[in-house]
């Protein structure tokens, strides 16, 4: 989100002067290994790391969660992680960055061995929107309510799902609706269940279209939660390819429909307010 982009600016900054770019991070948030929260993730890993990418970070670290982790103190962490291992020259953190065994490291200890050490430490300050400090639990509360426009303001960037296109049961294809079907990881965080106008990524080209987040209630059978793609003015076949979809507006809620023919209607509907929003 903004916060760790902000974070990550000076970050690269920092490395125009000659530095490898290194972000840390653990393999799974350390609130979801000890239990406190449920685990639903705004990104995966895959997304994290495309993200990342994109930005021009040259190192992503994925420190697994284990237990030696967890029981470290944080001096040691200092000395064996950051100093031994990443060779830190410079610390860039929030001020409430913690670390080490029941969290008692704090940007204060980070600068209390810096010279000991030989890095430099920075606390950037965080990014507040509406009187609140911009977080993950923040943006988690507005997707949850399907206000993709709010969550997209306090990310920076366009809530996405990532994944490889998978085969589905084509009924879409056999009503004029061709989708590009995915099924997210079991700990994404999705909107509520619905249709949302979109933006997709495709072989690096990007196209409108509408999306279904949800489970098919028209169509009969056991349906798993998925995420349905129809790409406007789009019929090349993706089968097994990377796909990104973005998500910009909530159009409305998933509905079980009475027939194949009110779902066709139906979406003949959504299409419509999509080319509006698109202007095409």
């Amino acid at each position: 989100h903004k916060g760790h982009s902000k974070l990550i600016n000076r970050v690269l900054e920092i490395g125009k002067e000659g530095y490898e770019t290194v972000v840390f991070t653990f393999d799974v948030s350390p609130l979801v290994r000890l239990g406190t929260r449920i685990k639903r993730t705004i990104l995966t890993n895959e997304e994290r790391r495309i993200l990342l990418e994109r930005r021009g970070v040259e190192c992503l670290v994925e420190c697994p969660f284990v237990p030696e982790i967890i029981r470290m103190e944080p001096e040691d962490f200092i000395r064996e992680i950051l100093v031994k291992q990443l060779r830190a020259a410079y610390v860039v953190v929030g001020p409430d960055f913690h670390f080490g065994h029941n969290r008692m490291g704090d940007y204060q200890l980070l600068l209390e061995y810096a010279d000991k050490f030989g890095y430099e430490v920075q606390v950037i300050e965080k990014i507040q929107s509406d009187g609140r400090d911009i977080s993950s639990t923040y943006i988690r509360e507005y997707i949850k309510e399907g206000n993709i426009e709010k969550a997209n303001e306090l990310l920076g960037y366009s809530f996405f799902v990532q994944g490889i296109v998978e085969h589905g049961n084509e009924i879409g294809r056999t009503i004029g609706f061709p989708t590009v079907n995915l099924v997210p990881e079991a700990d994404k965080l999705l909107p509520p269940f619905g249709v949302y106008i979109t933006r997709i990524l495709i072989g690096g080209e990007e196209y409108c279209g509408i999306t279904n987040v949800g489970c098919k209630p028209t169509i009969e059978g056991d349906n798993p939660i998925g995420v349905e793609t129809h790409v406007l003015d789009f019929s090349d076949d993706v089968y097994d390819m990377a796909v990104e979809v973005e998500f910009l507006h909530r159009i409305r809620a998933e509905v079980k429909f009475a027939s194949i023919d009110e779902l066709k209607a139906q979406l003949q509907q959504d299409i419509k307010i999509a080319r509006i929003y698109f202007d095409l």
